[in-house]
C-alpha cells in the first residue's frame, strides 16, 4: 500500500524546502519538491543603478554570498562590454576558491555526512583502534589516539549533559547506518577540527573582501582593493603573505583529511552508488577566468548529454551564445503568475500567484530552469564530470585518486559512472574542492608576478550609455550554475533575473511536466523505515540545497518580522 511521507523542512541550513514522497513497496515512486518561500529581490532590483545590484543581490542569502556579488558584476560588465583588469580578476578568483572550498568542507562534515555517520555510535568505540585505522591512510598529524581519546571524551560529555545541539534529530541507530564505531569516532574528531579548517578559508575571504559574509569589495569594473606593497592601509606583501598562509593550511586539511574521508564513506557505502542519479543532463559554466575579457578560464564547463561524457559540448566565454540563448524558466507549477510558456531570463517575471499545494498543479515558489526545454543537474557532479570530458588534468587526476583509494578500501573496481549517484556526488564536490584548492595557490602566485611586474590596476570605471542593453553573468558556484541577467535603461535596472543552482536542482515538473533533479533522483530510493526516512535526506542532501537563493519571504500584511536593537 502507497504511503505519502512530508519531510519540511528537509535543509540543515538555508532555506524551507519541503520533500514529499509517495512509497510503495519500500520504494520511492513519486516525488515532489517545494521551495516554501517567496523569492521577490528581483522587483527590489527594478530601477535602482546598475553598479548596486552586486551589493544586493547577495543578500539572496547567508552562506551563498560573493557567488551572487561576482556573478552580479559580471552580467553588468558583459552588458557593458567592460574589460576587467587581471589583479581584479586573480582576487575575485581567490575569493571565490576559497569561498566554494569553505562551502564544500561544511557539506560534507557538517550537513550531509550526519546522513551517514551514527555520531553516538561513536561513543563505543576504541580510541587506539580508530587511531591505527585511519593512520593507515593519511599522515594527519590530529589522528593520534591521544586526539581519538580526547574527542571520545568530549563526545561522552555532550551526550551525556542530554543538549545534543546539533546532532539533534539524528536518525541514530538507523539500520542503513553502517560505519563502524571506530569509524564514526574518527569522523567525529573530523567534524571538529573541519570547524577550524573553515576558519582559514574565512580568512582569506574577509582579508581581500574586507568582511565574510558579504564582501564588500566588489565593484562594476574591478574591486575595490587598493594594491601598494609599502602600504599598511591597502593589499600590502604582509596581507598577501597571511592569505598564501591560511591557502596552505587549507589545501593540507583537503588532501590529508576531506578526500581520504570521502573515499571511505563511499566505499562502506558503494551500495548507494545505485541510487539517486535522477537527471543526467549536466550543465556547468567555465569559470577563474585568466584574461580581461573572459575568454580563458582555468577551469572548462559547458553541457552533457543524457549522462553521456562523449557528447560533452563547451561553453567558452562570457559572450557565449550557445549559453546565453539556451536558458528558459517555466512557472507552469510554480506559484507565480504565468500562462506564457518557459520565458527567457531577460524576459522573465516574478509576479507571485499563491495557491495551495497542489500535486498536479502549482506547487512551489521555486520556477523550472531549463537549456534548451530540458531540465538539467547542476553542481559540482556536472563540473566535475564536464571538466573530466574536457580533458582538464587535475580533474582527471583528482577524481582517479578518489575513486582508486575507494576502490582500494572496497576491494573492488568503482568505475567513473559509478559518480552518477547519491553518493557520488558528494565524491565529486570533494573532487572540486582538492581542484579549488590548486587554483587558489595559482591565482595567489599569478597575483603577485603580476604586481612584481608593476601592474598594480584593479579597476576599470564603468560608463552607461543612453538607450538599452542587455547582459548575463556567470559562475560556478558551490552548488552550481549561477546566472544574474540584467536589462538596463538609461543607466537603471529595466529587468533583473538570477537562475540560481538550486532553482535548477530544485525545480518542480517544467512547460512539459518532466520533474526536476531532486525528484527524478528520489524515484526508486529505499525508503527502510517510513517514520525515520534517512534514505530521502541522504539524496536531497547530496545536492547541498539552498533554498534561501531560490525563493525568498514575503509578508502581505507588512507584519514587523524582526527587530534587532543596537546595545
Amino acid at each position: 500500500m502507497s504511503q505519502r511521507i512530508t519531510i519540511d523542512p528537509i535543509t540543515r541550513i538555508e532555506g524551507h524546502l519541503r520533500i514529499d514522497v509517495e512509497v510503495d513497496g519500500g520504494k520511492v515512486k513519486k516525488s515532489w519538491a517545494s521551495g516554501q518561500m517567496w523569492r521577490g529581490v528581483e522587483q527590489i532590483l527594478l530601477g535602482r543603478d546598475p553598479r548596486d545590484a552586486w551589493i544586493i543581490t547577495q543578500r539572496f542569502c547567508g552562506v551563498c554570498t560573493t557567488v551572487h556579488a561576482i556573478t552580479s558584476v559580471r552580467a553588468v560588465e558583459n552588458a557593458l562590454q567592460l574589460e576587467v583588469p587581471l589583479n581584479a580578476q586573480y582576487i575575485r578568483n581567490m575569493i571565490a576558491s576559497a569561498h566554494a572550498i569553505h562551502d564544500h568542507i561544511v557539506h560534507f562534515y557538517h550537513l550531509a555526512a550526519l546522513d551517514w555517520v551514527d555520531v553516538t555510535s561513536a561513543l563505543k568505540a576504541d580510541p587506539v583502534k580508530a587511531a591505527a585505522w585511519i593512520e593507515q591512510y593519511t599522515d594527519w598529524p590530529l589522528n593520534n589516539r591521544h586526539v581519538m581519546t580526547d574527542v571520545k571524551n568530549k563526545l561522552a560529555t555532550f551526550v551525556g549533559s542530554g543538549q545534543l545541539g546539533p546532532f539533534t534529530n539524528g536518525y541514530w541507530g538507523h539500520p542503513a547506518m553502517k560505519l563502524s564505531p571506530e569509524v564514526n569516532l574518527v569522523a567525529v574528531a573530523h567534524y571538529l577540527q573541519a570547524l577550524e579548517a573553515q576558519r582559514h578559508a574565512n580568512k582569506v575571504v574577509s582579508t581581500l573582501g574586507s568582511k565574510s559574509p558579504h564582501v564588500q569589495n566588489m565593484a562594476v569594473g574591478g574591486v575595490a582593493n587598493p594594491i601598494a606593497l609599502d602600504s599598511q592601509s591597502v593589499l600590502s606583501i604582509e596581507r598577501l603573505l597571511l592569505v598564501k598562509e591560511q591557502i596552505d593550511k587549507l589545501n593540507d586539511f583537503i588532501q590529508k583529511v576531506l578526500l581520504v574521508d570521502v573515499a571511505a564513506v563511499g566505499a562502506v557505502y558503494a551500495d548507494w552508488t545505485k541510487y539517486g542519479a535522477g537527471v543526467t543532463n549536466y550543465l556547468s559554466v567555465p569559470d577563474l577566468p585568466m584574461d580581461t575579457k573572459g575568454e580563458k578560464f582555468l577551469m572548462p564547463g559547458g553541457y552533457i548529454s543524457g549522462g553521456d561524457i562523449s557528447t560533452y559540448k563547451p561553453i567558452t566565454s562570457y559572450q557565449d551564445a550557445y549559453f546565453r540563448d539556451g536558458v528558459a524558466e517555466s512557472v507552469k507549477h510554480s506559484w507565480y503568475q504565468g500562462g506564457k510558456g518557459a520565458l527567457h531570463p531577460w524576459k522573465g517575471e516574478t509576479n507571485p500567484e499563491y495557491t495551495d499545494f497542489q500535486d498536479d498543479g502549482k506547487y512551489s515558489w521555486v520556477k523550472a530552469p531549463s537549456f534548451y526545454g530540458k531540465p538539467a543537474q547542476v553542481g559540482p557532479l556536472a563540473n566535475v564530470l564536464c571538466m573530466y570530458a574536457a580533458g582538464h588534468k587535475p580533474t582527471q587526476a583528482y577524481a582517479t585518486k578518489v575513486l582508486d583509494t575507494a576502490s582500494a578500501l572496497l576491494g573492488q573496481k568503482i568505475p567513473l559512472a559509478a559518480l552518477h549517484s547519491t553518493i557520488g556526488r558528494i565524491a565529486a564536490r570533494a573532487i572540486r574542492c582538492a581542484v579549488m584548492g590548486e587554483y587558489l595557490t595559482a591565482n595567489w602566485q599569478a597575483l603577485i608576478d603580476n604586481i612584481a611586474k608593476g601592474d598594480t590596476k584593479t579597476f576599470n570605471a564603468p560608463v552607461f550609455p543612453k538607450g538599452e542593453q542587455m547582459g548575463f553573468g556567470y559562475h560556478e558556484a558551490p552548488r552550481g550554475a549561477l546566472s544574474h541577467w540584467v536589462v538596463i535603461k538609461d543607466g537603471k535596472i529595466a529587468n533583473y533575473q538570477a537562475v540560481v543552482p538550486t532553482t535548477w536542482n530544485a525545480a518542480p515538473r517544467n512547460e512539459d511536466d518532466a520533474i526536476g533533479p531532486y525528484e527524478a533522483s528520489l524515484l526508486d530510493n529505499p525508503v527502510a523505515d517510513p517514520e525515520r526516512p534517512l534514505e530521502v535526506l541522504r539524496t536531497v542532501h547530496s545536492f547541498d540545497p539552498c533554498l534561501a537563493c531560490a525563493v525568498h519571504l514575503v509578508d502581505r500584511e507588512k507584519r514587523k518580522i524582526v527587530q534587532v536593537k543596537a546595545l
